[in-house]
């Protein structure tokens, strides 16, 4: 580990468990690199990892989340046209599919209408594992390419729980004010509630860490930010 990283380090109580505001202003003073980092949000959930429990969706970020997102849209005729007009990175139909069996992955989100899955089904195994296939339930099986792909652009995030039973999501650049960092947190973290298995038991927030890129881990009192959720619902 650099010397810078440990210097930040030593800025974080790994015994605390941090309030959100806290945590913000702790995040923009421990990030160790000179490029703007993305902040991310770790939130170990409470789901019976022996179990066929899925936590996924998406969350449309109001503050964005500063990242350029390439958009890949797998469609024919006039969807096309409106994947064109608005702003798509790369689209098309079989031709895209075979570009992207041959090895080419040059986007982060991809999009496809339903009628294009049978033929993109065989990509499973490539898109699968990179979270890259196309699901309604994240919202990106759709007709209605011209707002889905404006949506991912302009901060549409797509959450999915990973093996470990950890959802990870970017919601925005340490140069992001500390406000716009906080009103993307709460947006996350009720859409991840929203997501909760109905099988879940307990609590479902068992751990939330902020960090950047590059950065250490700064935990919430997930019991903290469980009781704001609901006091900002009534």
């Amino acid at each position: 580990m650099g010397k810078k990283y440990l210097e930040k380090v030593k800025l974080v109580d790994r015994s605390k468990l941090y309030t959100l505001e806290e945590a913000v202003k702790l995040v923009k003073q421990t990030n160790p690199a000179s490029f703007d980092e993305t902040v991310d949000l770790a939130i170990k959930l409470g789901v019976d990892l022996k179990k066929s429990e899925s936590v996924r969706g998406t969350v449309n970020l109001p503050a964005g989340t500063g990242k350029k997102v390439k958009v890949a849209v797998i469609a024919k005729g006039e969807k096309l046209k409106e994947a064109e007009g608005a702003g798509a990175d790369h689209f098309g139909a079989e031709d895209i599919i075979e570009k992207i069996n041959s090895g080419w992955l040059d986007f982060d989100v991809l999009l496809a209408t339903p009628d294009m899955m049978g033929p993109l089904s065989k990509l499973g195994k490539i898109l699968g594992p990179k979270g890259l296939m196309p699901n309604p339930k994240s919202g990106t099986v759709t007709f209605d390419i011209g707002k889905t792909v404006k949506d991912f652009k302009t901060g549409k995030a797509e959450f999915r729980m990973d093996k470990g039973g950890v959802v990870h999501l970017p919601l925005g650049k340490v140069s992001f004010e500390e406000g716009k960092l906080a009103e993307n947190f709460w947006t996350a973290v009720e859409a991840i509630l929203k997501a909760k298995p109905s099988s879940a038991k307990g609590g479902f927030l068992r751990s939330l860490t902020l960090s950047s890129t590059m950065g250490p881990g700064i935990r919430l009192d997930p019991q903290k930010v469980s009781l704001e959720v609901e006091k900002r619902r009534i």
